[in-house]
């Protein structure tokens, strides 16, 4: 395992110095028992019971569209041609909470390399499971059209903190949380952060995802965090971190800004929600 450190805005951090900062780990057992999995159930707290069900092994994952190498591969054989490392990051909901989450994985851009896109790939969708029988909100009528959805732009999947990751606390991922296999990146909302995820998708064209299909004039294709573009229904100031009380001020682009504001330049800030 690489070594352990937060990107924070300001570099990497020890775990001794994450400790006295503001950006303290949230508990385990609060990130494994507060989850938006709609697949599952719409009660946060309902899912980490209803997750139990969802069988991860044997897990493949396709790699598809624009590229010179497509192919099948098993998770175990992915994460032994790349060894973990751990990243801990902020998490940012479009519902005004939030989270800081020590992820173990790997970055996006190694498997992008291996795949070799080509010269008509501009997007990398993200493709979920579908699968009702284990999946109980997937039965429902109504409400998000399954499988899940999302994707990046291309260059925004290269950036050196998109990251899969497949595990958390140094353990494997909990079901709950997205196993075996989910995205985190970490300037955008949580409805972009794909999880179970099974197909990687090279595209020409801008994708529409999930959310944006469910209510476009809520949620748009980038899903970046910023404080100062309201969601239709509520502010995005402020947010409340899981398991404090006080509520505090959003950071344009989650606190990432540094890293990753370039990737923006010139684009309408009220385009990338």
């Amino acid at each position: 395992m690489a070594r352990a450190g937060a990107w924070l805005g300001a570099g990497w951090l020890s775990r001794q110095a994450l400790a006295a900062s503001a950006d303290r780990p949230t508990p385990l057992e609060s990130i494994q028992s507060y989850n938006n999995y709609y697949e599952f159930s719409s009660s946060k707290e309902a899912v980490r019971l209803l997750a139990q069900n969802l069988t991860t092994s044997p897990w493949n994952i396709q790699i598809e569209g624009e590229v010179a190498r497509p192919f099948s591969i098993g998770l175990e054989d992915l994460m032994r041609r790349f060894p973990g490392e751990e990243r801990i990051y902020r998490l940012r909901c479009v519902e005004g909470w939030s989270m800081v989450i020590p992820w173990n994985g790997f970055p996006l851009a190694r498997l992008i390399h291996l795949a070799q896109p080509n010269g008509q790939a501009k997007y990398v969708e993200f493709v979920s499971l579908h699968r009702p029988a284990e999946m109980i909100g997937q039965r429902q009528p109504g409400g998000l059209v399954w499988p899940y959805r999302e994707a990046l732009r291309l260059d925004e999947a290269l950036h050196s903190l998109a990251f899969l990751a497949t595990g958390l606390y140094g353990e494997a991922l909990p079901k709950q949380n997205g196993a075996p296999l989910r995205l985190v990146v970490p300037w955008k909302y949580g409805f972009k952060q794909a999880k179970a995820i099974t197909h990687i998708r090279f595209l020409r064209d801008m994708p529409r995802g999930s959310w944006q299909l469910a209510a476009a004039s809520e949620y748009g294709f980038y899903g970046n965090v910023n404080p100062d573009v309201p969601h239709p229904r509520w502010s995005q100031k402020r947010e409340v971190r899981i398991g404090e009380l006080r509520k505090r001020p959003t950071l344009p682009f989650n606190g990432y800004a540094e890293q990753v504001a370039h990737l923006y330049a010139g684009l309408d800030p009220r385009a990338q929600i």
